[in-house]
C-alpha cells in the first residue's frame, strides 16, 4: 500500500540528539570557507557519510580543491592530493616496497629488508584530480583501492583508513590527452555533481574573506575520526519504509526498459541511492527516509550509471540527467 509523506511525518518525529548538532556544525565549518554553494557541501557530506566517493565534473577554479581541504581539516583528517597525468604509475598512488637498511643490534650490522612506503592513497580525503588524465592501468589501481577500501601489493593486503572518502575532478572541457572513465569505474561514485560559479554576492565575499589570510589557515578540526566512523554508523540506522525501497527499484526498472537506454541502473545503483537517501534524511535530522530524499538525489546518483543508445559519449550527461528526471515525473511515487 502506498506511503504518504505526511503518514511517514506522523509515524516518525524529530529526535535531538548530539548527531544533529555535528552534522550541523561540519555543515556550517565547510560552508563558512566554501561560500554561496551550501547544497554541494550538503551532497557531498551525503557521499562522505554514506561511505562512497563523489565525482565533481567542472571548470577549474570553481573551488574543488578548497571543498576537499576543508572537509580534512574539519574532521581533523590527513588530506592526500593526487595529481593524474598520463605518466602516473599505479605504484605511485597505492606505494610500493624499497630495499632498506636498518642495524641488527645482535649481530652488530647491517641488515638488508624490504619496506613497504604507503602511496598518498592513504589518507582520510583523497582529492583525485583530473582523474581522468591517467591511463586505464593507472585509474584501475585507484578504483580498485576504491572499491576494496584495500590495497594488494607484494601479496600483501593493506586495508586503507577509515572513513576513507575520494573526491574526484575532472574538466568536462578537455577531452585531448584524457581517457574517459568506463561505465563500470564510473559506477563506483555515489554522485556526480557540478560546482558552478558562486553567485555574484557570494563571488564579492569570496574577494573579500581572501583581502590578508585564507580562511583554510584558521580552520580548526570540529570532529574527530571515531566521531566520524560514529556517524556513518548511524546513517545506516535511518529507517527506509518498504515503499520507499520498491520506489527506488521502480525507478531502475523504468531505467531497463527506457527505449533511449542501452544499459540501465544496476543493483549496486539501486544500492547507492539506498544509501543516500539514509545519509540525506540523516543530515536533514529526521529518523526516516522519504519519497522526497529519493526526487531529490535520483539525477546526481543515477545519471551517470546509465548508457545510452545512438549517443556520442562526450555529450550524454544533459541527456542522461534528463531522462531520471523525466522517470522521475512517470514512475509512481509512493
Amino acid at each position: 500500500m502506498a506511503v504518504s509523506t505526511e503518514n511517514f511525518n506522523q509515524r516518525h518525529y524529530f529526535d535531538p540528539n548530539p548527531s544533529n548538532f555535528m552534522i550541523q556544525h561540519l555543515q556550517n565549518q565547510i560552508e563558512s570557507v566554501f561560500l554561496g554553494k551550501a547544497d554541494v557541501v550538503r551532497l557531498c557530506l551525503v557521499c562522505f557519510l554514506s561511505g562512497e566517493h563523489v565525482l565533481l565534473e567542472d571548470i577549474p577554479g570553481v573551488g574543488k580543491t578548497l571543498l576537499a581541504k576543508a572537509l580534512a581539516r574539519s574532521i581533523q583528517g590527513k588530506f592526500s592530493r593526487i595529481q593524474f597525468t598520463p605518466d602516473l604509475l599505479p605504484a605511485e598512488i597505492t606505494g610500493s616496497s624499497i630495499l632498506s637498511r636498518f642495524a641488527d643490534e645482535e649481530d652488530r650490522d647491517d641488515t638488508k629488508a624490504f619496506q613497504f612506503v604507503p602511496g598518498p592513497i592513504f589518507a582520510n580525503i583523497v582529492l583525485a584530480d583530473e582523474i581522468n588524465r591517467a591511463t586505464p592501468r593507472t585509474q584501475s589501481a585507484m578504483f580498485e583501492a576504491m572499491g576494496e577500501k584495500s590495497v594488494s601489493t607484494d601479496g600483501v593486503t593493506r586495508p586503507l583508513p577509515e572513513p576513507f572518502f575520494v573526491i574526484a575532478t575532472q574538466n568536462p572541457m578537455e577531452f585531448e590527452g584524457t581517457f574517459p572513465l568506463p561505465e563500470s569505474q564510473m559506477d563506483r561514485f555515489l554522485m556526480r555533481l557540478s560546482v558552478g560559479y558562486a553567485p555574484r554576492e557570494w563571488e564579492l565575499r569570496i574577494l573579500e574573506s581572501r583581502r590578508e589570510t585564507d580562511p583554510l589557515d584558521e580552520m580548526t578540526p570540529v570532529l574527530d575520526l571515531t566521531q566520524v566512523r560514529a556517524l556513518q554508523a548511524a546513517a545506516r540506522q535511518v529507517l527506509v519504509d518498504e515503499s520507499v525501497a520498491n520506489y527506488i527499484l521502480d525507478i531502475a526498472e523504468a531505467t531497463r526498459t527506457h527505449a533511449e537506454i542501452r544499459v540501465g541502473v544496476s543493483t549496486r545503483g539501486a544500492l547507492a541511492l539506498y544509501r543516500a537517501v539514509q545519509s540525506n534524511a540523516f543530515i536533514q535530522g529526521r529518523k526516516y527516509a522519504s519519497p522526497d530524499d529519493v526526487k531529490e538525489l535520483a539525477v546526481a546518483a543515477l545519471s551517470h550509471r546509465i548508457l545510452l543508445k545512438n549517443s556520442l559519449r562526450r555529450s550524454s550527461r544533459a541527456r542522461t540527467e534528463e531522462l531520471i528526471a523525466d522517470i522521475l515525473d512517470t514512475v509512481l511515487s509512493p
